[in-house]
């Protein structure tokens, strides 16, 4: 597989190009890392959105928006299809760098992650990525500074000037177009995490709705998991079967039926607290080649109603 990060770099020229058209605003540091705001201080938008999954994907997956409805409300969807699962939604879409420097918290995905590759995902799937260059989506709302892109260099061996840091706030439209496009990452996350092989998943496409806009980040937090849990459709193609696969959807958990809001409230907004079960998509569909098909869970617009104040 070629550079993850080789492959993004293409996509942030791209941005960089073209970010008058998409709302974007693109910056130096001081340190000349380079920032890309999608959504913080810049208005972003549903194409921002969509390059920014493209971009924590590294352009090895499909994204496109669709119309479609919930509890009778025309609602888009943002739809992910790749077949590279393991590589472009484990080893780079996933949220899995926790990014703290001094006051500044932010959550890292993106092919940035597979030059540290110190994650579980990187040994099961047998990738890391070598690379001059590092892009790191931030989830934040707050932009980086110096220091932030300086930790992130120091991670990943680059220099500071070859770090780009595209950045979203939740509760912006970027956001919550690029948390829709995870639904079929959770999906094998998830399904890594119950013990199957992620090399053993051919293909993943996945929807989710996208969560209307609250620049209320705790309200953007659970109304973006929201419509994943309640919303999210996965479809995956595998290899072998396997006698867990009915634990994959939301529904399977024992803290299914209340919004993420509520639910996070209840913990204090401690994510630590939050079982990762809750983090899956509605409904699942598993075809097993040359096997049978697992139609799992069902999606549940009522408590998306409630969630999305429809």
């Amino acid at each position: 597989m070629e550079s993850l990060n080789r492959m993004a770099l293409e996509l942030v020229d791209e941005t960089i190009d073209f970010a008058d058209e998409l709302n974007v605003a693109a910056y130096e540091l001081d340190n000349e890392a380079t920032v890309l705001d999608f959504g913080v201080e810049a208005t972003g938008g549903m194409e921002a959105g969509l390059l920014l999954a493209e971009l924590q994907t590294a352009g090895l997956a499909t994204i496109q928006t669709r119309m479609d409805d919930v509890a009778g409300a025309p609602i888009p969807h943002v739809e992910l299809t790749t077949d590279h699962p393991a590589v472009a939604l484990l080893c780079s879409q996933k949220a899995g760098w926790e990014l703290t420097v001094e006051d500044f918290e932010g959550l890292g995905s993106g092919p940035a992650r597979a030059l540290v590759a110190e994650e579980d995902e990187y040994r099961r799937v047998g990738y890391t990525d070598a690379f001059d260059f590092a892009v790191l989506a931030v989830e934040s709302d707050t932009l980086p500074a110096e220091d932030v892109a300086e930790h992130v260099a120091d991670l990943a061996e680059v220099e500071p000037n070859s770090v780009y840091l595209p950045t979203f706030a939740t509760g912006s439209m970027a956001g919550s177009v690029t948390v829709a496009s995870r639904a079929a990452e959770l999906a094998v996350f998830r399904l890594t995490e119950l013990g199957y092989d992620p090399l053993d998943v051919r293909s993943a496409m996945g929807s989710a709705p996208v969560a209307p806009i609250s620049y209320d980040e705790e309200t953007a937090i659970g109304r973006t998991n929201d419509a994943l849990a309640y919303g999210g459709k996965v479809h995956l193609t595998v290899d072998e079967e396997f006698d867990r696969f009915d634990e994959l959807p939301s529904t399977a958990g024992d803290e299914y039926g209340t919004t993420f809001e509520t639910f996070f409230d209840e913990e204090g907004w401690d994510f630590e607290e939050i079982p990762e079960s809750v983090f899956a998509p509605a409904q699942v569909t598993v075809n097993v080649v040359n096997g049978p098909t697992h139609v799992l869970g069902e999606t549940n617009d009522d408590l998306l109603a409630e969630s999305f104040d429809l």
